[in-house]
């Protein structure tokens, strides 16, 4: 390296270049690291007597690092996301109230915290002084969060538009998170996703494109059912993004047989979807459906007069059978076990009376959910159970067996497409696990208003949104699969790539290198940071050189390393 002084043609301008020479192909050639223009001659003179390996007075009292902070994670994030336009989805001009949402967004996907905690955080990064908020506390985030839930409906119009035209496909699903106080309006007791029985919770939905990219989100009360939500998400298709033909995807609990009459009567509408089991189970008993079809392959299309107008494509996954029968197995016999313990205190004497036992029988009942296999008999002194066989072989005969149902012709798509259509919905709900986990955090919900509790996770899915595409970009680094293969047979289940394979065992990528989880790469572009430095009377701010990884990681997201 060394010092190059350069003048204009007339000499009014004198130029100084901390410059580096290399050789490509045999030719001398020189790349700019540094313009040292602005700094004083003493300072310059002092770096190339370090450049020429001589000793410098007191160029270490005069180089002086004022702070230095993480900024490659900060970079990354927020260069995704201006890339891809969500600061202008938000508002077209910049204002205040937009920077500090989009900071949210950025907080949110690097390490999710409190408003408080997200305040406090504008000093340990470089994303205070990146968006200029530096100076807001967590009154002006409450604040910011209230403008974002009022202009919600037009941010989604927007993502509608990009990825949603007449025709595509929609994923929607619903999932469930747990509320902290009682005060919430939304907040009610239902059915809970989580497992969390007795809880209060919020519901929400999501819209998504057939990729799983989401493009809107609705809450609503914890106590809603699956198809009383999809009436709304119907007319904000229709009504607010213009679609006038749609095809929506959604499970067997959401887009019900009464649901899919109210659908028929819109127009324009198509739907897959699936049948529930006492469905299934009545074309079997019935004789519609022979189950000897599935002797020789494991996919067959038939009607039913039963679902006029409908296609239904049956499917037996022999994996999904084998993996029912050790579940109710495993669950017969946990219960058995139960109420073994019930018939020795039974018999013991230290339990008497119907009514006793018959309290203590139907918990043991309860709690496995397999009591329609049982055989109980219950008097004032006696207790005996005994499984009845012909229920667990009628249930055994459709062990792995669903069928899909929809009203898309065979024109548009065939049998086997229609059962990886229905498959994309997997994708919605890999977006709930992420938003539930500890890397976007959306539970449990802290608000007490029910506008924030709505913007807060439209803030969340917002920040899915830019990490869906983070890790599209970033695949190559990651343990995610770049190229996934699309199976022949769509009834078996999805399998990963030779090279994600190869990744997950070696957890090494084909350099060599350590293959990373998002949150972990996001951790070591966290370690690229950004020196303010101070030299004489002049001050600058400097990235520190990035590692090999971060380059690559910032050349795969496009996003310029830059201060």
């Amino acid at each position: 390296m060394h010092i190059d002084r350069i003048s204009s043609h007339q000499g009014s301008h004198v130029s100084y270049l901390l410059r580096q020479s290399y050789r490509d192909q045999g030719k001398v050639k020189h790349r700019t690291l540094a313009n040292l223009t602005p700094l004083p001659m003493a300072a310059i003179d002092a770096i190339r007597q370090v450049l020429q390996g001589r000793p410098v007075g007191d160029l270490e009292e005069a180089f002086e690092v004022l702070s230095s902070k993480p900024h490659g994670h900060v970079l990354a994030v927020l260069g995704t996301l201006r890339q891809l336009g969500l600061d202008r989805v938000l508002a077209t001009r910049p204002q205040r109230e937009r920077e500090l949402v989009v900071a949210m967004v950025v907080r949110q996907v690097i390490r999710p915290s409190s408003k408080l905690a997200t305040a406090r955080s504008w000093q340990s990064t470089t994303m205070g002084s990146l968006l200029g908020v530096e100076d807001a506390d967590e009154d002006d985030l409450y604040a910011a969060l209230d403008w974002l839930g009022q202009r919600q409906m037009q941010a989604e119009a927007q993502l509608a538009s990009r990825h949603l035209h007449n025709g595509s496909l929609v994923l929607y699903d619903l999932t469930s998170v747990v509320v902290e106080g009682r005060h919430c309006p939304l907040a009610r007791r239902g059915y809970s996703r989580d497992g969390k029985k007795g809880t209060l919770q919020v519901e929400f939905g999501i819209l998504a494109d057939w990729e799983g990219r989401p493009v809107a989100v609705e809450a609503f009360a914890g106590n809603t059912s699956d198809p009383q939500t999809v009436a709304a998400q119907v007319e904000k298709l229709q009504q607010r993004f213009g679609l006038e033909q749609l095809v929506m995807v959604g499970d067997r609990g959401m887009l019900t047989s009464a649901r899919i009459e109210a659908l028929k009567e819109l127009g324009g509408i198509d739907w897959v979807s699936a049948l529930k089991g006492v469905q299934l189970r009545a074309l079997v008993e019935d004789g519609e459906l022979r189950l000897g079809l599935f002797d020789h392959q494991n996919l067959a299309e038939m009607v039913s007069p039963r679902f006029p107008g409908e296609r239904l494509v049956v499917c037996k996954n022999a994996d999904l059978a084998r993996e029912q029968a050790r579940k109710r197995e495993e669950l017969l016999a946990a219960t058995e076990q139960e109420l073994e313990k019930v018939a020795a205190s039974v018999s013991a004497g230290r339990l008497k009376g119907q009514d006793k036992i018959g309290v203590r029988v139907g918990k043991v009942l309860n709690r496995y959910k397999v009591g329609k296999h049982l055989l109980v008999e219950i008097t004032d002194h006696s207790f005996c159970f005994s499984r009845l066989l012909e229920n667990i072989a009628r249930e055994a005969a459709l062990d792995g067996i669903y069928a899909i149902r929809s009203s898309l012709s065979p024109e548009h798509s065939s049998p086997q497409e229609l059962v990886r259509i229905y498959k994309f919905l997997a994708r919605v709900e890999r977006a709930y696990r992420t938003l539930k986990s500890v890397d976007l955090r959306v539970r449990p919900l802290r608000h007490r208003l029910e506008e924030r509790v709505r913007a807060h996770i439209f803030l969340c899915t917002l920040a899915y949104y830019v990490r869906w595409h983070m890790e599209r970009a970033l695949a190559p680094l990651l343990f995610r699969d770049e190229s996934p293969p699309v199976a022949a047979d769509p009834v078996a289940p999805a399998q990963r790539s030779a090279a994600a394979q190869e990744k997950a065992q070696s957890h090494q990528l084909d350099d060599g290198t350590p293959a990373y989880d998002f949150s972990g790469l996001l951790d070591e572009l966290g370690t690229l940071t950004r020196q303010q430095i101070r030299v004489g009377d002049t001050t600058f701010l400097k990235v520190a050189t990035p590692t090999p990884l971060q380059q690559r990681a910032f050349t795969l997201l496009g996003v310029p390393i830059t201060a």
